[in-house]
């Protein structure tokens, strides 16, 4: 099952989501949102409804991982089994680090996901770089083989960014203006968690 907006907000609320994670997760979905909607107009088989709802549900493990210290990706992967949402499981499951992904296959829905994430530093669009630097201030802790997977990790990012914007009529630079407007329904949507 792909949850519906109203849904997903139910799952934060259930799940007991921080504000700010909640924030971070509307601002994810408005960038996923236009990212794929865009897809969709040049002709790409996307679903708009399961790359949005898979946004706003990535972090869905996030408070439960803070107590626990485990991995929030595969914690929110098994609520979403829980919650019988197949469709966006692996999605979510796949937001901080893709696997068995290939840069020359098809476009996917969690290819759109991760790369968004990796554009909203808490509750605000930034570029690849800005966000590299938060999480290696924040993550990488001075330990030399961490901050190395992470870098590799946006490398891998930049070349996500490079194959979106290939089919995008936008620049990945005017994503913060483009997702600020109130012109798209899935983002008018999220505007009033409905």
């Amino acid at each position: 099952m792909i949850p519906s907006i109203r849904e997903c907000f139910h799952f934060m609320d259930k799940y007991h989501m921080l504000e700010n994670i909640k924030a971070h997760s509307v601002v994810v979905a408005r960038v996923t949102c236009l990212i794929a909607q865009g897809l969709r107009e040049a002709e790409v088989d996307i679903s708009v409804e399961m790359a949005t709802a898979a946004a706003l549900m990535h972090d869905i493990g996030k408070t439960a991982s803070l107590k626990s210290g485990q991995d929030h990706s595969e914690i929110g992967r098994q609520i979403c089994l829980k919650n019988h949402l197949d469709e966006i499981a692996p999605i979510v499951a796949e937001h901080v680090r893709l696997r068995n992904y290939a840069l020359n296959g098809d476009y996917s829905e969690k290819e759109i996901v991760y790369y968004a994430d990796k554009r909203v530093n808490h509750d605000k669009i930034v570029n690849l770089h800005e966000r590299l630097a938060y999480i290696l201030g924040r993550y990488g802790r001075n330990q030399e083989q961490l901050s190395h997977a992470i870098k590799r990790n946006f490398s891998l990012c930049e070349q996500v960014q490079e194959k979106l914007f290939k089919k995008l009529k936008f620049s990945p630079e005017s994503l913060s203006h483009l997702a600020g407007k109130q012109n798209k329904m899935c983002i008018r949507g999220l505007n009033s968690n409905s």
